[in-house]
């Protein structure tokens, strides 16, 4: 059974950072994908950041309105993503959602169960 474990959430002003984790654990025999996702009140679920493994190099994609200030990574020997978020703003403010799309023995999407980031003004 595939489980996706989040942490680094939690509160923090204006101006400061934070660094999610998720690490990807049970019988994984490939990752595709890893990205994270967000949800603030009364909002969609949007994506925030995401990376492709594609051997030696990996691809990061991100949303216009974190560009500059978050930096997607992982850790593929260990099958953890991480985001690394700077200059946080109040408007980033959400629930944090990892993904990932494995191969277990067919290819799937995955999600955590969710970690609370706020920011205050």
């Amino acid at each position: 059974q595939v489980q996706l474990v989040e942490s680094g959430g939690g509160l923090v002003q204006a101006g400061g950072s934070l660094r999610l984790s998720c690490a990807a654990s049970g019988t994984i025999f490939r990752i595709n994908n890893m990205g994270w996702y967000r949800q603030a009140p009364g909002k969609q679920r949007e994506l925030v950041a995401a990376i492709t493994t594609g051997g030696s190099t990996n691809y990061t994609n991100y949303a216009d309105s974190v560009k500059g200030r978050f930096t997607i990574s992982s850790d593929n020997a260990s099958n953890t993503v991480y985001l690394l978020m700077n200059s946080l703003k109040p408007e980033d403010t959400a629930v944090y959602y990892c993904k990932a799309n494995l191969y277990t023995g067919s290819w799937s999407n995955y999600w955590g169960q969710g970690t609370q980031v706020t920011v205050s003004s």
